[in-house]
C-alpha cells in the first residue's frame, strides 16, 4: 500500500536478466493457524553461473513477521540481514547453501485473497502472480523453477491437507493434530504453489493415460456440495482425452486434485496437480446452473488443465512472457469447446467475447500490445488483449501454415523447452522451425496495441465478370501479416472462389467469372483480429445476412447491421431510413430463426439483438440515453415481424425430456429464451404473464433464470414478484443470488440506482466475496449504463465511492472494477467532464495501493 503520492516503480521488458541464484529445491513445513501460521522454508540455492562472486541474495516478502534467519544451520544476527516492507536482503553468502526461514502470517486477516488466506473457514492460497511472496522469503519470480516438498501440520478439525504433486506420509501429532506431505517431482516456479487445508468431501475419479497409466481424480468440495461435481469431472476426463488426441499431451503425475473455494479473485488457478477453482466454476446441478454456467465449467477446467503443459511443463520466463501461456491455452480451450459443442456458433461467442472486453480495451487509455513493454502491477495485466487478443495470435499462426505444420511445431516447442521458462520467441521460433515459414514480421502483432483497420474496396471489369478486391492495412497496422478469407456469395447462396488471403499492407485480389450481383464475403471466421471497413449497401449486407455460407460471417452481417439500425434510430447514426431497415432486418430474422437446416444454438445468435455494451463499443459518441432509444426502436420493430415466430418457437420448444446440459438441448432452450427475451421488448401484459409461468413451471436453472432475468430487466408489474419468489428460493445458495444481484443491477428503470445502493447492504451481499463484488458492482458498471452514467453524475458518485473503500481490502479487484471507465473520452461532453473529475481526483489520491493506481494513472493519461 502506498502512503505517499511517490509513483512506484515501473518494470520493463528490457531489464530482464536472469536471477542470481537459482533454487534446487524448497522445502517448506506449515503450521496452520487462522491468526498465527507458521512458516518454515528450507531453500537449497547456488549462485548462478556468471553472476557477481559479491552478489547479494534479494528475496522477495510481504505482510511476513520474520522470526529466524539461517545459513547453513547458523542463525544470522539482525546485522547480517536488512529487512523492508517487501524484501529480505542478506548482503554475503556462499556460492551454494542452505538458508532456513521462519516466518508467521496472518491468513484471517489476508482479505486480498493473494497468499495464504482463509475462506469460509477454509485454508487455501492463491500464488499468481506474486502471492507466494506473502507465505515466505522467496525469489517470487517465474524463471525460478524447484523441487518443491511440503509438510502440512494442523488441527485434526481441518482433516484435509492438501498441496501439489504426489502425496508422502501422513499421520497423527500430538495436542489434537495431524500432518500431511507432498512431494512434487517436476521443478515449478512459485506461482504455481498450492495448499488447501479444510474440512472437505471429494468425488473421485480416475482417468488411463495414452500410455496406459491411472490416474486417480479428485474434487475437493464441502460435502453439502457434493452432488454438484459431477459435470465438472467429466468435463475433466474429456479434456485430458482431448489433449491427448489433439496435442499429444498426456498427464504426468499420478493424482490430479480439483478444490473449490468460495472467495477467490479469479476463475481458477493451475496450480500443479491441485488446481484451485472459484466454486463458481466447478458446481453445478439442472437446479442451480444454468446452460451457459455448465458451459463456462467445461471451458475452465479444461483451460486449467491444459495449463499442465502450456504453463507448468513449460512456463514463462517472466511476467511480460503472460501471453504465451494464457493465449495459447485460450487457443486449446476455445478448440475444446469447439470440438465439444457447435463449431460455428462457439467462434461467434469467442468473438463477441473479443469485441466486448478487447477491442474496447485496444480502442482506449488502457491499451497495451499482447506482450506488454513495462508495468506497475502484473495483476492489472490479466486481460482480454493477453488471453484473447492473445489466442487470436495464435489461430492466425495456424492459418498461416496450416494445421500440420501448426501441431508439429507445437510438439517441437513442447519437447524443446519441457521443465523451462519459456518466451514468445521460442513458441514463435518452434512454429517457424516446424513449417520452414518466416514469421519474423508477424511478432509486431505482439509488440503494438491497437487493432488494425483493414479497407476493402472493389473494382469490376466494365465488360466480362471479373471483379478486383483491393485489401489495404492502415499505416499504423505496420508491415505485418494479416490472413484475411475471402469468397464471392452468389444469388443462390453458392460461395465461389474461396482463399485465404495474406495481406502485409496491400494487396490486390482477382477473381474472374463472378457472377452479376455476387457480394465479396470477407474475413470469415473471423481470420484476423481486425475492423473492417467497407462500403456495402443495405442490400448487399442483407443478402450476406441470408445467404453467406459461412456460418460466422452470415451472422455478423446480420449483427453489424443491426448495430448500426439501433445507432440511428437513436441519432447517432447515419443509416438512410433506418426504420425501413429495421424492418427488412426484422424479415430477415424472422427468415432465419424459422430456418431448421440451422442449429438452434445459432438461430440464437442470430436472434440475439445488441446490447447498450455492444452498441456503445461501436459508436463515435456515447450517449446512453440515445442507445437505449434507439435499443427499445430496433428490438420493438424487429418484434413486429418475428412475434409469430417467436411465440412459435417459445411454444414448440418447451420440453419435457430430462435435462442435458449438453448442445443440442442446450441450444433448443438457447433459441426458445431468445425469442421469450424479444417479446418482452412489447408491454403487453400477455408476455410478461407468460415469462412468469416459464419461471413458475420451470425444472431446471435455465428456464427459470431466463424467465426471471427477462422480468427484472422490464419495467413490469410482474417483475417484483419474480425476483421476490426466486429470492425466496434461492437464499440459501450464495452462487444461485449471485444471478439475483446481476439481474436487479442491469436494471435501467426508474429507481435503479436505489435499489442497486441497498443491496450492498443486503444480508446475502458480501463486499469480501469478488463473486458478489462482480455480480453487483461490475455488473451495474459495465451494463447499466444509463444508471452508471447518470447525468447527475450520482452513478459515478457511487462506483467511485465503492471502489476507493475496496482498494484497502481487495486491490486486484478494486483496479478490475475501474476498468469499467475505459471508454470514458467517448462520453457525450456533459457526462465525460463529470468522470474525469472523478478520475483524475482518484489518480491523485495518496494511499492507494499499486493496482488501483496504476490503473487510474492510464485511465487518466
Amino acid at each position: 500500500m502506498r502512503t505517499d503520492a511517490a509513483a512506484p516503480t515501473v518494470k520493463h521488458l528490457a531489464d530482464y536478466a536472469p536471477p542470481d541464484y537459482e533454487v534446487e529445491t524448497v522445502r517448506l513445513v506449515f503450521a496452520l493457524d487462522p491468526r498465527e501460521t507458521v512458516v518454515t522454508a528450507i531453500l537449497s540455492l547456488r549462485r548462478r553461473e556468471g553472476a557477481a562472486d559479491d552478489a547479494p541474495l534479494v528475496l522477495d516478502g510481504e505482510k511476513l513477521s520474520l522470526r529466524e534467519v539461517a545459513i547453513d544451520g547458523r542463525n544470522l544476527g539482525a546485522d547480517q540481514y536488512e529487512v523492508s516492507d517487501s524484501t529480505l536482503v542478506i548482503a554475503s553468502v556462499p556460492a551454494a547453501f542452505s538458508l532456513t526461514t521462519v516466518v508467521a502470517i496472518d491468513p484471517q486477516a489476508n482479505t486480498a485473497l493473494s497468499g495464504l488466506y482463509l475462506s469460509s473457514g477454509m485454508f487455501c492460497t492463491q500464488c499468481e502472480a506474486q502471492g507466494f511472496r506473502r507465505i515466505t522469503y522467496y525469489p517470487d519470480r517465474p524463471d525460478v523453477l524447484s523441487r518443491f516438498s511440503v509438510r502440512i501440520e494442523a488441527p485434526k478439525s481441518v482433516p484435509v491437507l492438501l498441496s501439489n504433486g504426489n502425496p508422502g506420509a501422513s499421520g497423527d501429532l500430538p495436542g489434537g493434530r495431524h500432518f500431511a506431505e507432498w512431494d512434487d517431482p517436476h521443478p515449478k516456479p512459485a506461482y504455481l504453489f498450492a495448499l488447501v487445508g479444510g474440512d472437505l468431501a471429494s468425488l473421485d475419479d480416475r482417468f488411463v493415460t495414452m500410455s496406459g497409466r491411472e490416474v486417480t481424480l479428485r474434487i475437493f468440495v464441502h460435502e453439502k456440495d457434493l452432488g454438484r461435481c459431477a459435470y465438472a469431472l467429466d468435463a475433466l476426463k474429456r479434456a485430458m482425452r482431448w489433449d491427448e488426441e489433439v496435442f499429444g499431451r498426456q498427464y504426468d503425475l499420478d493424482l490430479f486434485m480439483i478444490v473449490a473455494v468460495d472467495h477467490f479473485n479469479f476463475g481458477a488457478m493451475e496450480n500443479k496437480g491441485l488446481n484451485i477453482f472459484n466454486a463458481a466454476c466447478v458446481l453445478a446441478s439442472p437446479e442451480t446452473a444454468t446452460d451457459m454456467d455448465y458451459e463456462t465449467i467445461e471451458a475452465i477446467v479444461a483451460h486449467e488443465y491444459f495449463h499442465n503443459w502450456s504453463g507448468n511443463r513449460v512456463t514463462c520466463r517472466d511476467w511480460f512472457q503472460l501471453c504465451l501461456k494464457e493465449g495459447f491455452t485460450v487457443f486449446r480451450d476455445q478448440e475444446f469447446s469447439a470440438d465439444q459443442r457447435d463449431r460455428a456458433v462457439q467462434r461467434i461467442k469467442d468473438v463477441r467475447r473479443l469485441w466486448a472486453r478487447q477491442f474496447p480495451e485496444d480502442a482506449g487509455p488502457l491499451a497495451h500490445p499482447v506482450r506488454p513493454s513495462s508495468y506497475v502491477a502484473i495483476d492489472n495485466f490479466y486481460t482480454a488483449t493477453v488471453y484473447d487478443k492473445g489466442a487470436e495470435l495464435v489461430r492466425m499462426m495456424k492459418a498461416l501454415v496450416g494445421a500440420e505444420a501448426f501441431r508439429a511445431g507445437t510438439d517441437r516447442y513442447f519437447e524443446k523447452n519441457d521443465g523451462t521458462a519459456a518466451t514468445v520467441e521460442d513458441f514463435v521460433g518452434a512454429i517457424e522451425a516446424a513449417s520452414g515459414r518466416d514469421l519474423s514480421r508477424f511478432m509486431a502483432w505482439y509488440a503494438e496495441a491497437g487493432t488494425p483497420v483493414l479497407r476493402v474496396e472493389e473494382s469490376r471489369e466494365a465488360s466480362g465478370n471479373g471483379v478486383t478486391h483491393t485489401l489495404t492495412l492502415t499505416a499504423e497496422a505496420g508491415n505485418r501479416p494479416v490472413p484475411v478469407r475471402l469468397a464471392l456469395i452468389d444469388e443462390d447462396g453458392e460461395a465461389a472462389s474461396e482463399r485465404l488471403v495474406e495481406v502485409e499492407g496491400h494487396a490486390n485480389v482477382v477473381t474472374e467469372g463472378v457472377t452479376p450481383g455476387a457480394v465479396a464475403s470477407v474475413l470469415r471466421g473471423f481470420s484476423a483480429p481486425v475492423r473492417v471497413e467497407r462500403n456495402l449497401s443495405v442490400d448487399e449486407r442483407l443478402k450476406l445476412a441470408r445467404a453467406d455460407t459461412d456460418p460466422f460471417s452470415r451472422w455478423q452481417a446480420g449483427y453489424a447491421l443491426a448495430v448500426d439500425a439501433a445507432l440511428s434510430l437513436g441519432g447517432l447514426g447515419d443509416l438512410e431510413s433506418p426504420e425501413l431497415v429495421a424492418d427488412e432486418l426484422g424479415a430477415a430474422i424472422a427468415k432465419s430463426v424459422e430456418n431448421e437446416a440451422f442449429a438452434p444454438a445459432f438461430r440464437a445468435e442470430v436472434l440475439r439483438l445488441p446490447s447498450l455494451t455492444d452498441l456503445a463499443r461501436a459508436s463515435r459518441v456515447i450517449d446512453p440515453e440515445k442507445l437505449q432509444l434507439g435499443r427499445e426502436v430496433l428490438r420493438s420493430r424487429v418484434l413486429s415481424y418475428c412475434r409469430p415466430v417467436l411465440e412459435s418457437l417459445h411454444d414448440g420448444l418447451a420440453s419435457d425430456e430430462p435435462y442435458d446440459p449438453g448442445a443440442l438441448q442446450a441450444g433448443r432452450r438457447a433459441l426458445r429464451n431468445e425469442a421469450l427475451r424479444l417479446l418482452l421488448a412489447d408491454a403487453d401484459e400477455a408476455p410478461a404473464r407468460r415469462a412468469l409461468r416459464q419461471a413458475e413451471e420451470a425444472d431446471n436453472m435455465t428456464d427459470e433464470a431466463a424467465a426471471t432475468a427477462a422480468l427484472a430487466h422490464a419495467p413490469v408489474a410482474e417483475r417484483e414478484a419474480a425476483l421476490a419468489r426466486f429470492y425466496d428460493r434461492w437464499k440459501d445458495d450464495a452462487l444461485v443470488l449471485n444471478k439475483w444481484f446481476a439481474w436487479q443491477a442491469a436494471y435501467t428503470g426508474p429507481g435503479a440506482l436505489e435499489e442497486v445502493r441497498a443491496l450492498t447492504e443486503h444480508p446475502a451481499f458480501d463486499k469480501g466475496n469478488p463473486n458478489k463484488v462482480r455480480a453487483l458492482i461490475g455488473v451495474f458498471a459495465m451494463e447499466n449504463l444509463p444508471t452508471f452514467h447518470a447525468a447527475d453524475g450520482s452513478g459515478y458518485d457511487f462506483f467511485f465511492d465503492f471502489v476507493s473503500e475496496l482498494d484497502g481490502r481487495n486491490p486486484q479487484v478494486a483496479s478490475r472494477l475501474l476498468t469499467a471507465t475505459e471508454s470514458w473520452r467517448r462520453l457525450e461532453p456533459l457526462r465525460r467532464d463529470l468522470i474525469e473529475k472523478k478520475l483524475r481526483s482518484l489518480a491523485e489520491r495518496k494511499g492507494l495501493s499499486d493496482n488501483l493506481y496504476e490503473t487510474a494513472q492510464r485511465l487518466v493519461s
